[in-house]
């Protein structure tokens, strides 16, 4: 039986947003953008409530994320404050231009704002690309294993996104979905 998964997400340059497709096409879910001004379309709040799973996605600017999702986290105390998302499975990714960015810190955030929404965080699953053969498009080959990440170079298009960093936000996302379906009924 499928499962209701959202990708909420936000992307300043196209980065995050090819991340959120490829994690949407694993777990078979639903994208949902947060606005350039920092909003949820209409319905998007109703969306995420009868979501069985929440994966946040955002870029990591100055070593968490952008302004833009976080006045979406600040807006997410109302659903918090009834516990709304409570147990719901809940996972995050991100992309900078270095590759290490402070990747790790926005996943971190990410993560403690789930924690917040007392819901289950769920890792990446996959093991890193670290051995001398390992190649940058390898899949996982940034190592990352509380959630996706990729680095993308500050003058590469969208268009020009390692495989292996999409490949790996694919996998997170059947990650994510079968995750889901062992802990929904």
């Amino acid at each position: 039986m499928s499962k209701n998964i959202v990708i909420v997400y936000f992307s300043g340059y196209g980065h995050t947003q090819r991340m959120a497709e490829a994690v949407a096409q694993g777990a078979s879910g639903t994208l949902l953008a947060v606005d350039k001004d920092g909003n949820l379309p209409e319905g998007g709040w109703e969306t995420l409530a009868a979501a069985d799973a929440i994966v946040f996605g955002a870029p990591t600017y100055m070593g968490s994320v952008p302004w833009q999702y976080k006045k979406f986290i600040d807006a997410s105390s109302k659903p918090w404050y009834s516990q709304q998302w409570k147990d719901k499975i809940a996972a995050g990714f991100t992309n900078s231009a270095s590759m290490n960015g402070d990747k790790l810190s926005t996943l971190h955030y990410l993560f403690t704002l789930s924690q917040q929404h007392s819901m289950i965080w769920v890792g990446t699953g996959l093991m890193p690309s670290n051995a001398k053969a390992a190649t940058r498009n390898d899949v996982n080959y940034v190592a990352s294993f509380s959630g996706a990440m990729a680095s993308t170079p500050s003058d590469a298009s969208p268009d020009e996104m390692l495989p292996g960093d999409l490949e790996t936000a694919r996998l997170f996302g059947a990650r994510v979905a079968a995750v889901t379906a062992k802990f929904s009924a």
